[in-house]
C-alpha cells in the first residue's frame, strides 16, 4: 500500500540509471550541437532535422527489436507524447537558430537557465513550493545571464534571448515526461520525437523550396545542400547524437525526479565549453566565464532542495 502523501512514481525510480543516462545524453548532444554550429553554413536546418532522424529511426527500431522485450511502440497516452515531441522540436528549432550567431558555451549557459524554469513549472504545474534558496538561485542566475548577454543598447543581439525561450520549452517537456509520459517505453518517446523531426523537417523543406528567397535564406530558409561522403559522415554523427540524446533524456527524466536529474543535466555546459574550444576554437570572454559560473551555481542551488515529486500532485 502506498503511504499517505507519497508519490507512486518514486517507487519506479532508478537514480543511478537516470544520472548515467543524462550524462551520456548531454555528452552526445553537446558534441552534436558543436558540429551543427560548425556546419551551419553547409546544411539547411530542415535538412539536418530530416536526414539525421531518418537515419536514427531505423537504428532505434532495430535496437528495440534486439532488446527482445517485445513491448509495443504505440504510445499509451498519444496526445501527451505528441505534445512532448512538438515542444522539443520547437525547442531545438529556436536553439539551433541562435547557434550560428552565438558562441557555443554562451548559448549553452543561457539555455541552462532551465533548472530555474523547472523550479517554476514544478511549482505551477506539480504543486511544488519555491523555497527561499530557490528565489536566491533565480536572482544569482539572473545576474549570470546579464554577464553573459551584456544587454547594452549598442551590441545586444536578439539571438541571445533564443536559448532562454528554448530552456522554457525544454523544462515544460521534461516536466511532461515525468508527469504524463512516465509509463511510456523510452523507445516510444525517442521514436516519436524523431518521427516529429522527420515530419517537421520534410514539411518545412517543402515550404522553403517553394519560397522565392530560398537560395539566400541562411541556416533557417536555405535549400538543401548536396550530400558528399563527408556530409553523410557528419549527418551520421548528428544522427548518433540525437539518437543517444532523445533516448537518454527520456530514460533519465522517467527514472529520476527532474530536480535531481537537472543537476547532472548541467554537465552540458562544461562539455559545450570543451567542444567550443577544441572543435570550433571559441574561447568565452572573462565576463561570459563569470556568468557561466554564476548560472551553474544558481542551477545547482535551484535543484538542491526537496524533490518536487515528494509532495506534488500526479497531474500536470
Amino acid at each position: 500500500m502506498t503511504p499517505p502523501h507519497s508519490d507512486p512514481r518514486a517507487s519506479r525510480d532508478n537514480l543511478p540509471l537516470a544520472i548515467g543516462s543524462i550524462l551520456f545524453s548531454v555528452l552526445a548532444l553537446s558534441l552534436g550541437d558543436a558540429l551543427i554550429k560548425l556546419t551551419s553554413s553547409s546544411f539547411a536546418l530542415w535538412q539536418i532535422f530530416f536526414l539525421r532522424s531518418l537515419i536514427a529511426i531505423p537504428v532505434l527500431l532495430i535496437l528495440h527489436r534486439l532488446s527482445g522485450k517485445g513491448a509495443s511502440l504505440r504510445p499509451i497516452r498519444g496526445v501527451w507524447t505528441i505534445l512532448r515531441s512538438l515542444l522539443l522540436v520547437v525547442m531545438w528549432v529556436i536553439y539551433y537558430t541562435a547557434l550560428p550567431h552565438l558562441q557555443l558555451p554562451v548559448a549553452a549557459a543561457a539555455f541552462y537557465t532551465l533548472p530555474f524554469f523547472i523550479t517554476l513549472f514544478s511549482a505551477l504545474l506539480l504543486g511544488d513550493k519555491i523555497s527561499r534558496v530557490g528565489w536566491i538561485a533565480v536572482a544569482i542566475g539572473f545576474v549570470g545571464i546579464l554577464l553573459i548577454l551584456q544587454p547594452s543598447a549598442s551590441d545586444f543581439s536578439v539571438y541571445a534571448l533564443l536559448p532562454l525561450i528554448s530552456a522554457m520549452l525544454y523544462a515544460l517537456a521534461m516536466i511532461l515526461t515525468r508527469s504524463k509520459c512516465q509509463g511510456e517505453h523510452p523507445m516510444t518517446l525517442a521514436v516519436g520525437l524523431n518521427v516529429s523531426f522527420v515530419v517537421v523537417g520534410g514539411v518545412m523543406s517543402l515550404l522553403v523550396s517553394l519560397s522565392p528567397n530560398a537560395t539566400d535564406g541562411g541556416f533557417f530558409l536555405s535549400q538543401w545542400s548536396p550530400m558528399s561522403g563527408l556530409a553523410w559522415l557528419a549527418m551520421t554523427i548528428l544522427a548518433t547524437s540525437i539518437l543517444i540524446g532523445s533516448l537518454g533524456a527520456a530514460i533519465a527524466y522517467q527514472k529520476g525526479p527532474p530536480a535531481i536529474v537537472g543537476i547532472f543535466d548541467f554537465a552540458y555546459v562544461g562539455f559545450a565549453v570543451i567542444w567550443g574550444v577544441v572543435i570550433i576554437g571559441e574561447v568565452p570572454s572573462m565576463g561570459a566565464f563569470a556568468g557561466i559560473a554564476l548560472i551553474t551555481m544558481a542551477g545547482a542551488l535551484s535543484v538542491k532542495r526537496k524533490s518536487p515529486d515528494a509532495k506534488s500532485a500526479p497531474g500536470l
